[in-house]
């Protein structure tokens, strides 16, 4: 017997009535660009833009990215707590304040600063910021000095792309150790020979984005030691940390880079890398008091309370720095250890794996931080940017890159292992790239070039 059609024709308001099928109730036109004249029911609205973003990558398949992309469901239920709460109110939430306070001590006791409860630090919103605040805080050290020229600051080409934007935004004039040969970042010579009397500081970096491999920081301060013995120049040392500052205290013990050097002013670190939360949170910590001139610290009294604040940034959530201190306690220093060096076994197993492929050349294998680089080797019909582009057609992100002056000949892959990154995860991505292999070889030359590179180390 067949179904009646109902008498009643649907009237306009029968749209919203949320038993509707979810895509009938989509308008015909969707605005993107400018603000829409009335509003959507709110799971229509999610479901468009979750749509979206699902052409995304799968940030877990991304071997590109220093930046967590796996948490505890703990720490995710913290984060959604506390992304209401600003942390500039620290009279209104004084116990994410506190939190803070507790994550900077930590970190100073963890870099070996002469005494961790007093040593100046906060959170920011992540590396970047940290940075600049480093070098501003040098900056002004020089000028107490009595510095009057045009400030400069040494570094290694090999730097992170905040470091350019410091020297831009402060009129400070870079000084870049450009790559040579089989050096990829900077020594202790090349810095030393770069420095006057208008240095605020030199800048070593503890895990190169480009290779992951570590700078010399102990032999940098040595240098600056006698350059400083023999010339009287004082020039300080700032830790770019952003790795390798929660790679090396739990893998690397032995190793001296942090305040034990007492020419180290300040160390920064993202912890949202391998501080294990999400972004953004980066820190930064000075030694003592002298290495954070006075006069740059706000006191502000806001909402009732006189705080102090050294920061760039303003308002944002509590939540990265409650996870910070969730990952501090959950862990402690065991935790971090296991979980550091799970990535670089998984990191130096994978990197062995992937020589014995033969098409591959490896620069660094991952013994540093969990990060490694290889090259295709002459002879072969394919280039770095072919494996990569034929790799994320099968769902992996591997970023191929050239290296900065004076290397520019030189063409790279770079795999980041992250907590998350799994042994079994690896064996799954080595399969692919073995399938990928077998169809490139069968090129007659290679295809793509630098630029068809989706990745920049500025980004």
């Amino acid at each position: 017997m067949a179904l009646a059609h109902p008498s009643r024709r649907p009237e306009p308001g029968d749209a919203e009535v949320s038993v509707n099928p979810l895509y009938t109730r989509e308008p015909p036109r969707i605005s993107k660009n400018e603000l829409p004249a009335t509003g959507l029911d709110p799971e229509l609205a999610y479901q468009i833009v979750h749509d979206e973003l699902m052409l995304d990558g799968n940030a877990r398949l991304n071997l590109a990215t220093f930046v967590t992309t796996w948490m505890e469901p703990q720490a995710d239920r913290l984060m959604v707590e506390c992304f209401d709460k600003n942390m500039i109110d620290k009279d209104e939430y004084p116990r994410t304040a506190d939190l803070e306070a507790r994550c900077v001590r930590m970190l100073a006791g963890l870099w070996n600063a002469p005494s961790p409860m007093d040593a100046p630090g906060c959170s920011t919103t992540g590396s970047s910021e940290a940075c600049m605040l480093a070098g501003l805080a040098l900056k002004r050290r020089w000028k107490h000095r009595g510095g009057t020229g045009t400030p400069n600051i040494v570094m290694g080409v090999n730097v992170q792309v905040c470091w350019e934007k410091f020297a831009n935004y402060w009129d400070v004039e870079m000084r870049l150790v450009p790559m040579e040969g089989d050096r990829y970042h900077l020594t202790a010579e090349e810095a030393v020979a770069r420095c006057d009397e208008n240095t605020i500081g030199v800048v070593a970096i503890l895990g190169s984005t480009f290779d992951g491999s570590y700078e010399p920081v102990a032999d940098i301060c040595a240098a600056l030691d006698n350059l400083h013995s023999e010339s009287g120049l004082d020039i300080p040392v700032h830790v770019d940390g952003a790795s390798g500052a929660m790679i090396a205290p739990f893998l690397d013990p032995d190793m001296v880079w942090d305040f034990r050097l007492p020419r180290v002013a300040s160390i920064n670190t993202s912890g949202h890398k391998y501080g294990l939360v999400y972004p953004g949170v980066g820190w930064v910590v000075w030694r003592d008091a002298d290495a954070l001139p006075e006069d740059l610290v706000f006191k502000v009294n806001y909402l009732g309370g006189d705080m102090p604040t050294f920061a760039l940034n303003f308002s944002r959530p509590g939540s990265q720095v409650a996870t910070q201190y969730y990952n501090f306690i959950r862990l402690g220093f065991d935790g971090y250890q296991r979980v550091q060096q799970a990535c670089r076994d998984v990191a130096t197993w994978l990197a062995g794996e992937i020589a014995a492929l033969g098409p591959f050349t490896l620069l660094t294998r991952g013994d540093e931080l969990p990060v490694f680089a290889f090259t295709v080797a002459e002879g072969h019909p394919f280039s770095v940017f072919d494996v990569s582009t034929a790799m994320r057609t099968e769902g992996w992100l591997i970023p191929a890159y050239t290296f900065p002056a004076n290397r520019t000949d030189l063409a790279a892959l770079r795999i980041v292992v992250r907590n998350g990154f799994s042994r079994d995860l690896a064996e799954i991505m080595l399969t692919s790239l073995r399938r990928v292999l077998e169809i490139l070889a069968k090129q007659d030359a290679p295809k793509q070039g630098p630029a068809a590179a989706s990745f920049a180390h500025g980004a």
